[in-house]
């Protein structure tokens, strides 16, 4: 085991007293999209990388373009960042599914809620990703109030976004965040499709 996984392991499981939950190794998934839940703070990003570490995974993220720049940039692409270029209109799913396409094994994990500010529902991106590149998505639920990093088993999208909408919101419900101020409430009709 390398030092850099050991000292992940330790932080992750013994420091912060995460346990990980998981239905299956998801490893043997070529290509798959992660569905992370509740995206709360800035600390969901650390939780993340350590997890990934310790595991360990192979996935990646997405995130803005600044954060890439000098002197962090190193820093964020060796963790497993791919930046977006936020300034330009740019379509961000057809971005996104032609890297699926170009690569044999890839694995993005990606917050449905878009931002750590309280929402009342999930962007659309992520099921139009999915779809797209035709992989599965694996629900990651981040609950901090039981400290458990919980990975479903892959949910196929069927193409009927209302239906399986229904379905992902459901895994997700009761999940609380670090700040479970900003953990996203659904609106009543989004729940009801």
């Amino acid at each position: 085991m390398s030092i850099k996984r050991s000292i992940a392991r330790f932080l992750f499981y013994k420091v912060w007293g995460f346990r990980v939950k998981t239905a299956m190794d998801t490893e043997s998934i070529k290509k798959k999209l992660y569905l992370v839940f509740p995206h709360t703070s800035n600390w969901d990003f650390l939780v993340g990388i350590l997890c990934r570490m310790a595991m360990p995974i192979n996935v990646n993220y997405v995130a803005k373009d600044t954060l890439f720049r000098w002197p962090f940039g190193y820093f964020f692409r060796a963790l497993g960042g791919k930046p977006v270029d936020r300034s330009k209109r740019v379509n961000f799913v057809d971005q996104m599914i032609k890297l699926y396409e170009e690569n044999e094994v890839l694995a993005f994990a990606i917050a449905p809620e878009g931002t750590r500010s309280r929402v009342r529902k999930f962007k659309t991106g992520f099921y139009h990703i999915a779809v797209g590149a035709k992989v599965p998505l694996i629900f990651v639920k981040f609950d901090f109030a039981n400290k458990i990093v919980d990975y479903s088993e892959p949910f196929y999208p069927t193409g009927d976004y209302k239906a399986d909408l229904k379905i992902i919101i459901n895994h997700f419900k009761g999940t609380i965040g670090l700040k479970p101020e900003n953990t996203c409430q659904w609106e009543d009709e989004v729940i009801s499709v």
